[in-house]
């Protein structure tokens, strides 16, 4: 087995157990859940704000691109949620 193939195998098998893991949170524990994954996204974010500069090709660029833009997103979407749950628990005036 060659190391692209291991490397492809690893990734497969991480999105089927992500998955898996995903589906068993309960809808209560997902948002706090979220809310402390946003530094994991924000390494994510930066990976891919490194391989984008590290890009020699037009496919290396639009993957780097993509994965900047899907982890903006999910920055983003991650502190507004947090907000959004943070909000939550303010006394009401």
């Amino acid at each position: 087995m060659t190391a692209e193939m291991l490397i492809f195998f690893i990734f497969v098998l991480s999105i089927f157990l992500g998955f898996e893991l995903i589906s068993k949170v309960p809808s209560m524990l997902h948002t706090p859940l979220m809310s402390g994954t946003n530094a994991i996204h924000g390494i994510i974010l930066l990976g891919g704000m490194l391989a984008l500069a590290a890009a020699d090709g037009f496919i290396q660029h639009a993957a780097g691109f993509v994965a900047v833009v899907l982890g903006s997103a999910n920055v983003f979407g991650g502190f507004m949620v947090t907000d959004r749950m943070l909000q939550m628990f303010k006394r009401k005036k």
